[in-house]
């Protein structure tokens, strides 16, 4: 298991690599996609990301959904799962977060201008 260290603010995920005007476009494409990763007790842990990075590498855009006790594990984990797969927190409510990294091979989604 990945130790997860809490965060003090929640603006301290790596949401500074998308503009407001594409958040917003990808809340829109994210609002009927389905959870793709499930979190479950065990946490964050390596074959997890090893999946977060497939999935994202070939859906670019995916939500999450993570079973935690409390907010603060919950965030821990969040940005752990963020820091990990090297992608942009689009957004997070409750307990799901929707997350974006581009596609090495085959990009498909097209952002705004910034």
């Amino acid at each position: 298991m990945i130790t997860c260290t809490p965060l003090k603010t929640r603006q301290m995920f790596m949401s500074n690599l998308l503009t407001n005007p594409q958040k917003r476009y990808l809340k829109g494409l994210a609002h009927d996609l389905r959870p793709t990763i499930l979190v479950g007790a065990k946490g964050v842990t390596p074959s997890l990301l090893a999946e977060l990075d497939a999935v994202l590498e070939q859906h670019e855009l995916i939500k999450v959904k993570v079973s935690a006790e409390d907010r603060e594990t919950r965030d821990a984990w969040i940005a752990a799962m963020v820091e990990g797969s090297q992608a942009g927190l689009v957004t997070r409510i409750g307990n799901t977060a929707v997350m974006f990294r581009r596609s090495k091979n085959k990009p498909f989604v097209i952002l705004p201008k910034a």
